[in-house]
């Protein structure tokens, strides 16, 4: 499958890119290890999630572990496609400036 490169301004705001990137690893994640992963208030959490949401980035399902609520978060086909577009578009970008990617120093 090709990737169309496309930056993806929604994306790429620092804290949505975390999301997003943690959520390429993972089938579901669970709003605490996300939160954590982050460093995340939870409403701030809750805030980037639905912004995500409303875009149809991600998928959000609520469950109940006992009487304990439980959210859990993955990217949804669009986003993996947009996310994906969005690295393209990165990678575009720096291979245009002609800087290559230089090996970590040995010691």
């Amino acid at each position: 499958m090709t990737v169309e490169a496309r930056f993806d301004e929604l994306i790429h705001a620092p804290t949505r890119l975390s999301i997003v990137s943690l959520l390429t690893a993972t089938e579901w994640a669970e709003f605490k290890f996300l939160r954590d992963q982050v460093g995340l208030t939870d409403s701030a959490l809750s805030k980037q999630l639905t912004t995500l949401e409303e875009a149809g980035y991600v998928e959000i399902r609520k469950s109940f572990i006992g009487k304990r609520p439980r959210t859990s978060v993955r990217l949804s086909a669009h986003g993996q496609q947009a996310f994906a577009g969005h690295v393209a578009a990165l990678q575009e970008i720096v291979a245009r400036s002609g800087l290559a990617v230089m090996p970590s120093a040995q010691t």
